[in-house]
């Protein structure tokens, strides 16, 4: 309902200049007579338009107002809040959808370094993607070093960049006055890298022409500090097969598979890819308790044969630093069989680049 409120003068006592005693707002003012008229007719004007508007056929219509009335708007119910309301926490959790399963396969796993040496010879692009291809099946991460001896070449660097694992190219620049030193001196080439740039793993040589099972590989990770196991060998007569490795009870070793000839000379028989270690004794011997010793390498001035046990006793003071793997040592996971040829005679018209791919002659 629409209310007027009128606040009088603070003057209304007051002579007005123009000498009259009549208020303006006394009821016989000329003015009041005047201001009532013209409120009766504002009054009229405005109950005929709400009355047109209200047979108007509009939904709705803006309530316009004048300055001269206020009217009271409808304001929202107070509600009444108790203070005794408990609000339940809120919880963020995941929306599953239906038939999905849930994935959690992140596992933090060691790295395997594995060490490759490699030269130019007619079934090198064979042996490297063989090796390859296997790598690419190990869990990451993987680290292939792969070291070739005076230049990095321009086909192998290809087979490596198109095997899509984690790899580094590296050349050995060793002079050589005996070319069966040439792998020495590449393993020790790869072992300068890892101990100069600190690469933490588990180091494993892995000649290219070797037969690998990708479960060694899966094994390797479980090694603490050093490892071993037995490696199927075929003779240098090729008429039979024979074993070089650790005898296990468990995980420790007892024995060693070895023949009577070099039962005496070796203190340790193992194949070259028979064992693997941890990549720190190399740059923090303080971990394992090992007196601070020139650096850890092979030895161009042992006799072939040697090689294996020398380099371990730089890592190992005896079979009790070490662990055989896998549980008991009884699986065969590796072969070293010497099949390679010295000389491969291709078909007449082959092409042969740079000893890594034979190329078909175009008939």
């Amino acid at each position: 309902m629409a209310s007027i409120r009128r606040t009088l003068s603070p003057y209304q006592d007051r002579s007005h200049q123009n000498g009259g005693n009549v208020s303006p707002f006394s009821v016989n003012s000329p003015s009041h007579k005047l201001n009532s008229t013209s409120r009766f007719a504002l009054g009229v004007r405005r109950f005929i338009g709400g009355f047109l508007l209200g047979l108007a056929p509009f939904g709705e219509f803006e309530d316009v107002r004048t300055p001269d009335f206020s009217f009271e708007v409808n304001r929202p119910p107070i509600l009444d809040v108790k203070e005794d309301i408990v609000v339940d926490k809120v919880e963020l959790a995941v929306v599953k959808r239906e038939n999905v399963k849930e994935r959690f396969d992140y596992v933090a796993r060691k790295q395997v370094i594995v060490v490759t040496p490699t030269y130019n010879r007619a079934l090198q692009a064979y042996y490297l993607n063989r090796l390859g291809q296997v790598l690419r099946l190990v869990p990451p991460p993987v680290l292939w070093i792969v070291v070739e001896m005076n230049v990095a070449s321009t086909e192998t660097a290809d087979i490596l960049r198109g095997m899509g694992i984690m790899y580094r190219h590296l050349v050995c620049t060793k002079n050589l006055t005996n070319i069966k030193d040439r792998g020495v001196h590449q393993r020790n080439t790869a072992l300068e890298h890892i101990e100069h740039h600190k690469l933490d793993g588990i180091v494993y040589f892995a000649d290219d022409d070797n037969i690998y099972s990708l479960e060694l590989f899966e094994t390797l990770r479980e090694i603490s500090r050093f490892g071993t196991w037995p490696v199927a060998m075929l003779a240098q007569s090729k008429n039979k097969a024979v074993l070089e490795g650790p005898v296990c009870n468990g995980s420790h070793v007892i024995g060693w598979h070895t023949n009577e000839k070099s039962k005496k000379l070796r203190r340790f028989h193992v194949d070259m890819s028979g064992f693997a270690f941890n990549s720190t004794i190399l740059w923090d011997p303080k971990r394992w308790q090992k007196p601070i010793s020139p650096s850890i390498r092979q030895l161009d001035t042992i006799k072939e044969g040697f090689q294996e046990t020398t380099f371990i006793e730089q890592l190992v003071e005896d079979e009790s630093q070490m662990e055989g793997t896998p549980f008991g040592c009884s699986k065969i996971l590796n072969w070293h069989l010497h099949l390679e040829a010295r000389e491969v005679g291709y078909p007449r018209g082959w092409l042969l680049q740079k000893n890594l791919d034979a190329v078909l002659p175009i008939e």
